[in-house]
This record gives C-alpha cells, structure tokens and sequence, in this order.
C-alpha cells in the first residue's frame, strides 16, 4: 500500500499535509509516541484517543519477547490486543541493535533477551513477518544504526548492510501482504536512509533505497550523538532525494528544537519517548522550557506546570501537588507529568501546522529556538 501524502500548504520547505491510509487519514506533522511494550508509559488507549493522538508506535522487538507475536496476532494485533483504533507503526528491531549491540553478521542480529536470557535471532525477513503478526499499519524494514561519531568505515559497512537487508525484508513484506489484505490488514512498509552525517552517504543510501521502493521512506541514524548543525545537514541532502508525494519518516527525535528545525526541512512524522521519559522522572515541557519539578523550590508552589498550557487538564494540579507524588513515589505523579509532556508536545506539532497554513512558520521557529537554545535548557 504505497501512501501518498496530499500536501495542502507549504511555508519554505515546511508543509502541512493529510496521508490516506485503510485505517483512515493522519495530518502531519505527526508525533507518535511509543508505546514499546503495547503502551505509551503510564497511559492507557482511552487516554491516547483523548489526547486525539493519530498513530503510536509499537516495539517490535519487546512485543516480540512478551507476550510474544503469535499470541498478539490471535488476539486480533495490537488494535485488537490494546483495543485501540488509531493507527500504529511498528519499528524493526534496528534501535535495539545500536542500543542493545547484539551480534550482528549478514543474516541479522543474535540478541539475548532481556527477560530470560535466551537468544533470539531476528532477520530482515523476520522482522517483516513478526511486524505483521503484529498488524502494524506501518512497518520498518530492518537497519543498522550506528553510534555517531563513527569511523567512515562502519558507516559504510552500516549502509551497505541496511541495503542489502532492505531487499530482503521488501520481499518478505511483499509475500505476506496477500494473506494479511484477506484478513483485512492492508500494511505498509517504510525503507530506511542511513549513513550518519557524511552527506554523499546519506544521498546514495537515499538513492538505492528508492530503487527498491517502499511504500514510504525514514530517516534514521541521526539524533544519537551527533551536534545539531551535523544533524541538520545531514537531514537536508537526505531530504532532497526522497519523493515529495510520501510521507517522511524521522525516526527518534522528539525534542522541541529537533522538531521544529526538521519540519522547516519537510520532515512529516516523528516518534520518540523523550516527553515519556522525562514526565516519568519529572521533567516538564513548557512554554518557558524545561521545569525541574523535583527541584526543592516547587514544594510550595501553587502554581500550574504551564501557565500558558492546560496540557489535558493537568493545569487543575499545582507544582507543589504533583511535586509531592513524585518525591513519595506515587504513580499518579509519573502519570500526571506524562500526560502533561505528551498533551504539550502534541499541541507544538500541532501548532507547527497551524504556522505552516498561516504562513508563519519562520517565525514560530525563530520563537521556539529562542527559548529552547538557552544554556541549560534541552
């Protein structure tokens, strides 16, 4: 299922857009969270479709390990499985292979489980085939990701293998499409671009990605070391060579400035656990910047996490409220300042669109890097 994306306005190279799918339509920008072991941290379906989340992402490889994908595909896939009706994209495995550095050769990657030790060995075709069991709208071909800064030679071989195991995982893909459509779950499938900052790398892993050709096409290797300019100009000679009328995938980023700078490069979707994370620890995004809520000088404060955003009714609790859950460790507290992070993430996508369809998006961007550029802040 090749999607297409109708882009109604552009501001720059920044564009605003709906991408049609069988489940229904995403606009984008989009941020999904990640819901790697079937949930986004501490949230539940109810709270996702209340936020007005679109898509969420799913881990293949932990949802692979637990409960496992034979059980998930009996229990009607992960739609079935959370009782969720938006769409889900399901990544390959590949992050775990730079998180995890499993043994790796040409037939895949021979990862030890974190739940019991035993090995599980994931191939391009293997990936492919359990992203289906687990009915993902969206599916990742298998990649390499390299740590940066990388010598020239391991982004090489990194590119070289991601290619060569694309092929494989587009055919496997391919071969399971007929029995899926039968049962109603006509998938995608997304090729990856790799070669860290080197720019020609980058354009000719583009390129031989595109001949293979996939039904949508991600960015990945980036936002795992490098600087930020490195970063920009690496995504922008990667940009320029994927198709205009598909949708375009960057994987892992979800800071406030990441985001704004790859949307004013064309970038459409984006996942990332950084708003979870950091909720779950206390960290909170706001309008000012980043907000320590553990920090001594919250205990008596009376006043919102954001005053200027309601983030999904948490503006009701204090500072000081949802400082003292955190400090006795009440999951209400984790949950609070999750729900927070992502509901105000959401709305600075949202807003980015909005600034795209007004024209006004350069300024918007110049509004957000002056806030969140400042020393000590993300």
């Amino acid at each position: 299922m090749k999607l297409h994306i109708d882009v109604e306005a552009t501001d720059g190279a920044a564009r605003a857009g709906t991408v049609n799918t069988q489940r229904g339509t995403i606009s984008t920008p989009v941020f999904m969270p990640v819901g790697t072991k079937a949930a986004v941290g501490t949230l539940a379906a109810h709270d996702l479709e209340r936020l007005g989340i679109q898509i969420m992402l799913g881990n293949t490889y932990h949802l692979m390990l637990r409960p496992g994908a034979d059980l998930i595909d009996r229990l009607g896939g992960l739609h079935g499985f959370m009782d969720w009706g938006g769409h889900v994209l399901t990544d390959s495995g590949g992050y775990q292979i730079f998180s995890l550095e499993p043994k790796v050769d040409d037939e895949g990657a021979r990862f030890k489980s974190t739940y019991d030790g035993t090995t599980y060995h994931l191939t391009p075709e293997g990936a492919a085939t359990v992203q289906a069991q687990l009915g993902a709208d969206i599916s990742m071909v298998l990649d390499v990701c390299p740590s940066l800064p990388s010598p020239p030679e391991v982004l090489r071989a990194a590119v070289d293998r991601t290619v060569r195991w694309a092929a494989r995982g587009r055919a496997a893909f391919l071969a399971e499409q007929p029995q899926r459509i039968e049962q109603g779950r006509d998938q995608a499938q997304f090729g990856i671009v790799q070669g860290g900052t080197d720019s020609a790398l980058r354009v000719e892993s583009a390129r031989r990605t595109l001949e293979i050709g996939f039904d949508g096409y991600a960015v990945g290797g980036l936002s795992v070391g490098e600087g930020r300019e490195q970063m920009v100009e690496a995504l922008a000679s990667t940009l320029d060579e994927l198709p205009a009328d598909q949708p375009r995938y960057f994987m892992g980023l979800g800071d406030p400035v990441g985001l704004v700078e790859a949307v004013g490069l064309g970038v459409d979707m984006f996942d990332c656990v950084l708003p979870t994370r950091l909720g779950r620890h206390g960290t909170i995004l706001t309008s000012a910047g980043r907000l320590n809520l553990r920090n001594a000088k919250h205990a008596d404060d009376d006043g919102p996490l954001d005053p200027d955003f309601d983030g999904d009714g948490t503006g009701r609790y204090s500072r000081a409220y949802l400082r003292h859950l955190l400090m006795v460790n009440e999951p209400t507290g984790r949950r609070l300042c999750t729900l927070h992070n992502v509901a105000w993430t959401l709305d600075l996508v949202a807003r980015m669109r909005a600034a795209i369809v007004d024209g006004r998006f350069a300024a918007m961007r110049r509004e957000v890097l002056d806030v969140w550029t400042r020393p000590g802040v993300i």
